[in-house]
């Protein structure tokens, strides 16, 4: 419900100047965030995408090595997009793709050291920036509480 006492809000629930204000601000840190991450994964050799599928493979690692559909899954991307860029990695050394052991129809991707130690080192940054910009971003998350 909105509150006709709090100045911030408007009267028939619509957005007020304050919270375009607060929108913008928000994206433009996102922004700023990816074109930092942009940055740092090309020093090392790869492309945002690239380096969103490393992430995604070590984060489902943890249970056992993730599928291709797992891939596409939590990249939001289609079925032969995520094999297109698996392969584009594999060329890389980056991945490498073995046969389930206890489903020989199914395909699964494991990092290789090269990519392990690209992963390690892109995160070790990434973490750094994100404690650096924490401040800011919870202060605009913030703003978007009632």
């Amino acid at each position: 419900m909105t509150s006709y006492n709090n100045p911030a809000k408007s009267r028939d629930g619509s957005p007020t100047q304050a919270d375009y204000e607060a929108l913008a601000t928000f994206r433009m840190a996102l922004r700023r965030f990816a074109a930092f991450s942009a940055s740092a994964v090309g020093e090392a050799g790869l492309m945002p995408q690239q380096h969103q599928a490393l992430l995604a493979i070590k984060a489902l690692s943890y249970k056992a090595a993730p599928s291709v559909g797992d891939i596409a899954e939590q990249m939001l991307l289609r079925h032969h997009s995520a094999v297109e860029l698996i392969n584009r990695l594999v060329r890389m050394g980056l991945v490498q793709r073995f046969r389930d052991p206890t489903d020989r129809r199914r395909v699964r991707i494991a990092l290789t050291p090269l990519a392990e130690k690209k992963l390690a080192m892109l995160a070790t940054v990434h973490l750094e920036e994100l404690r650096a910009v924490r401040p800011q971003l919870m202060a605009l998350l913030q703003r978007f509480t009632d």
